[in-house]
C-alpha cells in the first residue's frame, strides 16, 4: 500500500512539475478570456464585421490581460501605466474595453443594444494603459498637425492652390482661385494631417439585424495623426498601430510610415527604399523579430527602420539601454528639414501655429533664412537631440563613420538653404517691382507661375536633397527631385522674372 501511495504521489508530482514547466515556457494553461461585455459585442460583429474581429483576435490585446502586462519587467513592458482600473485588469482588451470607456467624456456616446458606445476611440482612451505614450505624443508636432496646417494662412493659400477648382477665363488667359470644399480637403491634405471629427447625432439605418440608430459624423472616416476627436483630444494612435490589431510589428514596418511620408514634399520612404538600410530591409527584413520588446540591434534586426531611429526602445546585447522609447517623434531630431522654405532648429512648441516672424508671416524663419529663434529650440537642446540619434547609429557604426555622415548632412542643409535663398531673392524682386502680389499684402504665395516655381524650389527639391543626405539615399537627392532640379529651377525662375519685366515694359 505504501508503495502504491508513494507511486501515486510521485506521479502527481511529475504531473505538477510538467504543468509548471509548461506554464513557464508557454504561459498559463488557462487562456485569457474577453469580458462578458466584449463577448456580447462579438456575438453580432463576428458576422457583421468579420475582418475587424479577425484583426482583434490576432492582436496582443486579445491574448493578454492588463494584469498580466503589468507584471512584466520594466524593459519588457508594453504598458506605461503604474495601475490599471481593477475592473479592467482581469479580461483581455476587447471591443467593450475601448468603445465603452469614459462615456461621460465622449459626446458621441450613443445607445447601442443596451450599452453606451462611442465609435471614435481616442488617445484619452488608450491612455488608461499607455499614459506616457499619450503624453509624449501630445508634445509631438504630429498631434497638432490639423491646427498647424489649417491655422496657418500661408498653408491655407497652398491648400487652395492644390484643392480648389479654379475658374479659367480663356479670353483673358487668367485663372481665378476658388476655395476648396470640405470633402476635397479631407480626401487630400487632411488625410494625413487629420480632420475635425464632429458628432451630428444618430440616424436610423437599415442593417443586417434590422433598423438601428447609428451615429452620424462629419470628418469621418479618418485615421490621421492630428485628428481632432469628438472628446476634444488631438491625434490618433491608429495611423501607426492600425486598428484593430494595434501591432507593434506594424508600427515598426517602414511601409506603415509611407502612408504620409512618400510624396515629393516629404520623400522619406522613397529615400529609405534606395538607401543601404532600405536595401538590407528588403533583402532580409522578413527574418527580423519586429515584435521584441526591448529591441536589440544585431539580434532582432540588422538595419534601422523609421521606428528604430525615431521611436523604439533599443538595448544592447548586455541589456544596456541605447535609446529610450519615445512617442515625441522629434525627440531625436535637432532640425526640421521639410515643409518650410528653410531647414531650421525644431520648434519649441508642438503647436507651430503660434509662430510669427519679424515680417508678420507664420514662418519659423525670415524670408532671408534668419531663424525666428524665439520659437525654436536652443543650440544646447539641438546638441542633446542629435546625440540621442547618434547613439542609435553607434549600435552599428564607428564614431568616425557617424561624424562623416553628419558633416555631409550639415553641408546638404546649408547648400539647399542657400539655393532656396537665391530663389527667394527672385520672387521677392517680383513682389517689390509689382510683378506679383506679395502674400503679406493680400496676395497668395501660390497663385502665380513664378511663385509656384519658388514653392517647388523648397517644398520638393530642397526637401529631397536633405532627406537623401539624412537617410543615406544620396542618388535620390541628385536627379530624382534634388540638386539638379534646384539649379534648373533657379535658372528658369530668373528667365521668368526677365519675361515678367519685359511684359510690363
Amino acid at each position: 500500500m505504501h508503495r502504491t501511495l508513494s507511486a501515486s504521489l510521485s506521479a502527481a508530482a511529475i504531473l505538477l512539475l510538467s504543468f509548471l514547466l509548461h506554464s513557464v515556457l508557454f504561459g498559463s494553461a488557462v487562456a485569457a478570456e474577453p469580458s462578458q461585455a466584449t463577448q456580447y459585442c462579438l456575438g453580432c460583429h463576428e458576422s457583421l464585421t468579420p475582418g475587424i474581429v479577425s484583426d482583434w483576435q490576432n492582436s496582443r490585446h486579445a491574448r493578454v490581460t492588463p494584469a498580466k502586462a503589468l507584471q512584466k519587467d520594466e524593459l519588457e513592458r508594453r504598458v506605461s501605466a503604474e495601475k490599471v482600473p481593477e475592473e479592467l485588469q482581469g479580461a483581455t482588451v476587447g471591443c467593450a474595453e475601448c468603445h465603452t470607456l469614459n462615456p461621460a467624456e465622449h459626446p458621441d456616446s450613443f445607445a447601442h443594444n443596451g450599452k453606451k458606445v462611442h465609435t471614435v476611440v481616442t488617445p484619452e482612451d488608450c491612455a488608461v494603459c499607455h499614459p506616457q505614450e499619450r503624453e509624449q505624443f501630445s508634445r509631438n508636432k504630429m498631434s497638432q498637425a490639423y491646427g498647424n496646417l489649417m491655422d496657418n494662412k500661408l498653408y491655407q493659400q497652398l491648400i487652395t492652390a492644390i484643392n480648389g477648382v479654379p475658374r479659367v477665363n480663356v479670353e483673358q488667359g487668367t485663372v481665378q482661385e476658388r476655395d476648396p470644399d470640405r470633402l476635397s480637403n479631407e480626401d487630400s491634405c487632411l488625410a494625413c494631417h487629420g480632420t475635425k471629427v464632429e458628432y451630428k447625432g444618430t440616424k436610423e439605418r437599415s442593417t443586417k439585424l434590422g433598423p438601428q440608430k447609428l451615429p452620424v459624423y462629419t470628418g469621418w472616416p479618418n485615421q490621421a495623426v492630428g485628428r481632432i476627436n469628438p472628446d476634444g483630444s488631438k491625434g490618433s494612435c491608429s495611423p501607426c498601430h492600425t486598428r484593430h490589431r494595434y501591432s507593434i510589428e506594424m508600427a515598426r514596418q517602414p511601409h506603415t510610415c509611407s502612408k504620409c511620408h512618400k510624396g515629393p514634399d516629404v520623400p522619406a520612404y522613397k529615400v529609405y527604399q534606395v538607401s543601404k538600410h532600405g536595401n538590407i530591409f528588403s533583402s532580409s527584413g522578413s527574418e527580423w523579430d519586429l515584435e521584441s520588446v526591448p529591441w536589440t540591434p544585431g539580434e532582432d534586426f540588422a538595419a534601422p527602420t523609421c521606428a528604430s531611429c525615431h521611436v523604439s526602445l533599443l538595448t544592447g546585447p548586455n541589456g544596456k539601454v541605447i535609446a529610450e522609447r519615445t512617442h515625441q517623434m522629434n525627440d531625436r531630431l535637432s532640425e526640421r528639414i521639410f515643409g518650410l522654405p528653410y531647414a531650421h532648429p525644431q520648434p519649441k512648441d508642438a503647436d507651430t501655429s503660434i509662430i510669427e516672424n519679424k515680417a508678420g508671416l507664420p514662418l519659423p524663419t525670415e524670408l532671408s533664412g534668419e531663424p525666428a529663434s524665439k520659437y525654436l529650440i536652443t543650440e544646447k537642446e539641438q546638441t542633446k537631440r542629435r546625440e540621442r540619434l547618434q547613439a542609435v547609429c553607434s549600435a552599428c557604426h564607428s564614431k568616425q563613420w557617424i561624424r562623416g555622415h553628419f558633416e555631409r548632412l550639415d553641408r546638404a542643409v546649408s547648400t539647399s538653404n542657400q539655393l532656396t535663398r537665391e530663389a527667394t531673392k527672385l520672387v521677392e524682386t517680383a513682389w517689390t517691382e509689382g510683378l506679383a502680389e506679395e502674400p503679406g499684402q493680400g496676395g497668395s504665395i501660390a497663385d502665380e507661375p513664378l511663385e509656384l516655381m519658388w514653392l517647388e524650389q523648397w517644398l520638393f527639391y530642397a526637401n529631397s536633397v536633405r532627406f537623401a543626405s539624412a537617410m543615406m539615399g544620396a542618388d535620390y537627392g541628385v536627379f530624382e527631385r534634388g540638386r539638379w532640379q534646384q539649379h534648373k529651377n533657379l535658372r528658369e525662375m530668373a528667365e521668368k522674372l526677365r519675361q515678367l519685366r519685359s511684359a510690363k515694359q
